[in-house]
Formats: structure tokens, C-alpha cells, sequence
């Protein structure tokens, strides 16, 4: 299940119009209806408001939101994709992330 998908999902759960969570996000309605169709993708900050409209668990929308960013980097990059994804999770686990001000130290 990828964000779009569970946002919806949430949605049409709770019976709640397109246009309520994009007025709540300053957003117009075609822009909403595109990130629920994943033609757009939300900004971190939609995410708690979208969690609070739709009574849904924030980590669990964070954690796709955050899916779904590392595979719109990685897509281009099919053959790739999977040892990169395998190295950030190596340094991950390892607890050796570092940002880009770290680096520049």
C-alpha cells in the first residue's frame, strides 16, 4: 500500500469530502484529488493534518509518505535501486547516517 492509497482508504472511510482536507491543507481540490490519484506527492507537513482529519495513525502515514519519497529517488535507477537501498540500510542500522552538514565538517 503506498500514502495515496491509504489516505483514501481513510477518506472514504470516514466519509469525508475531497474538498474539507484540502481546504484544511491550503490546498485547491484538483491538487488533493492528484495526490490521492499519486500524480502529486504532499508535503511532510500535510501529514499531521491529513492523521488528524482522518483519525489515522501518524507513523503509519509518515512511514509511507517516506516510502514513497526514497522510490520516486530511486526509480530511475531500477538496477541500482536495491544496493542502494541495502546500503542505507546497513548504515542505518550501523547508526552511521550522516547529513549533509556532517559531511562538510
Amino acid at each position: 500500500m503506498m500514502f495515496n492509497d491509504r489516505i483514501k482508504q481513510l477518506r472514504e472511510d470516514r466519509q469525508i469530502p475531497q474538498r474539507k482536507l484540502a481546504a484544511a491543507l491550503d490546498i485547491d481540490t484538483a491538487s488533493y484529488c492528484k495526490i490521492e490519484r499519486g500524480e502529486r506527492r504532499a508535503r511532510k507537513e500535510h501529514i499531521a493534518i491529513i492523521a488528524e482529519l482522518l483519525q489515522g495513525d501518524r507513523e503509519e502515514l509518515l512511514t509511507f509518505w517516506l516510502v514513497e519519497q526514497v522510490m520516486a529517488i530511486v526509480a530511475d535507477e531500477k538496477e541500482l535501486s536495491n544496493k542502494v537501498l541495502s546500503i542505507a540500510k546497513e548504515n542505518i542500522e550501523l547508526n552511521n547516517f550522516q547529513t549533509d552538514t556532517d559531511i562538510c565538517k
